[in-house]
């Protein structure tokens, strides 16, 4: 006889395509930082659906806000003014420098969306014929041919060349290689603040704003994805106002809706007024119940003050699992963090992050290396605190 687990792998094998490489554990339900799977077993969430339930699974007061939606309006298309984008739209400004905005359904959208509006920017408004678009080695940016090309990663491109032109990377960390690399033809420079699917990887301050200033001495934009660290994730609302940056556009996604497909692209007035009625659009993008949704998650975020939280709880939990390097030096590398954003490169990873699920600890497997945590905002210190026990543990065996 089959269990649970075994037959929901056998009827996915005949009906989605494989793109996935699945954890093993089918998930029934969830609440809040804790999730059950379909045999009961509970389990502690450090992963949040990769950053995006960032209030929690099924959060009451947002699932008041869906309900109250769900019975007023759905969708009707863009081709409509709609007063919850507009709320959406002075929420999410309001939070930084920005004073445009343009709503999609994913991260990699958000990416499409800042790289269209760079080239057209340059291209139309300032009449220069640049469209190259630089970012970093170790970057992620999406799945989309052009944000597959932003990335530059051999392996996730293999089978789907040729590319789409217009798309270089330097190593991170380096003005010298940027500098080089300015051409005629560049448009803007793209960076992750945090590199999240590259393993965690906090760049440094003094970089980014080196890159700033490049950027605006050679006269082309500054972008930034903070698709995975956005929204209060970093100890900031957003990462990259942790070093004092103001780019010219960014990207955001995941955790916009708390779950909802929600991205969106954000701009200097300047910079967004290369976009006109018919130049960019979406179907789907800035709906009635997912804009609802994301204005209730950025009030309560800002109400909560999210962002002080996940600093000092992602600080305290740095320091628990530098206590915890110390005394298993030989199995734990080195511990990155910025807030709520933590990176662990461990010995035999694979093997480890297998027994923290048995433990009931659900954490991301990056690259095979490191154990990458994303915890909701909100989890509570003792469902945080106790993965360092579980990992003590399972390191002691």
């Amino acid at each position: 006889m089959h269990d649970k687990l075994s037959d929901i792998r056998s009827r996915e094998q005949k009906l989605l395509c494989t793109t996935y490489s699945r954890y093993p554990i089918a998930l029934s339900r969830g609440f809040m930082s804790r999730v059950w799977d379909v045999d009961g077993k509970e389990y502690i969430d450090l992963l949040a659906g990769i950053a995006v339930a960032a209030l929690g699974h099924c959060n009451t007061e947002i699932g008041q806000v869906l309900t109250e939606q769900a019975g007023k309006l759905w969708h009707v298309s863009n081709l409509f003014y709609q007063e919850e984008q507009l709320e959406l739209a002075e929420r999410l400004l309001a939070t930084s420098h920005f004073d445009k905005a343009f709503f999609c359904n994913s991260g990699a959208e958000a990416n499409e969306a800042c790289i269209k509006l760079a080239r057209r920017y340059m291209q139309i408004v300032r009449k220069r014929p640049a469209y190259e678009i630089i970012t970093l080695d170790g970057c992620f940016h999406g799945r989309t041919l052009a944000t597959l090309a932003a990335t530059g990663r051999e392996n996730l491109s293999l089978g789907f060349t040729p590319l789409p032109e217009g798309f270089s990377q330097v190593p991170a960390n380096d003005l010298g290689a940027l500098e080089a690399a300015i051409s005629e033809k560049t448009a803007a420079v793209m960076v992750e603040v945090v590199q999240g699917e590259g393993g965690i990887i906090p760049l440094a301050d003094d970089y980014l704003q080196g890159v700033q200033k490049l950027a605006k001495d050679k006269d082309i934009l500054f972008i930034c994805d903070e698709v995975q660290a956005g929204f209060c994730r970093t100890g900031t609302f957003w990462a990259f106002q942790n070093a004092q940056l103001t780019p010219d556009i960014a990207s955001t996604a995941k955790a916009l809706a708390n779950g909802l497909p929600m991205g969106a692209m954000m701009a200097k007035d300047e910079v967004a007024r290369a976009f006109v009625a018919g130049s960019h659009a979406t179907t789907f993008g800035g709906g009635a119940i997912t804009s609802k949704v994301a204005a209730k998650v950025i009030e309560i975020m800002v109400r909560d003050n999210l962002a002080k939280r996940a600093k000092e709880l992602g600080d305290a939990l740095a320091a628990k699992l530098a206590a915890c390097m110390n005394r298993h030096p030989e199995a734990i590398k080195s511990v990155r963090h910025r807030g709520l954003m933590l990176g662990i490169d461990v010995e035999d990873c694979p093997n480890v992050w297998q027994k923290l699920i048995h433990r009931g600890y659900i954490c991301g497997l990056t690259h095979g290396t490191t154990l990458r945590l994303l915890p909701a905002l909100t989890i509570e210190e003792d469902e945080l605190f106790s993965f360092v026990d579980a990992l003590d543990g399972v390191l002691s065996e």
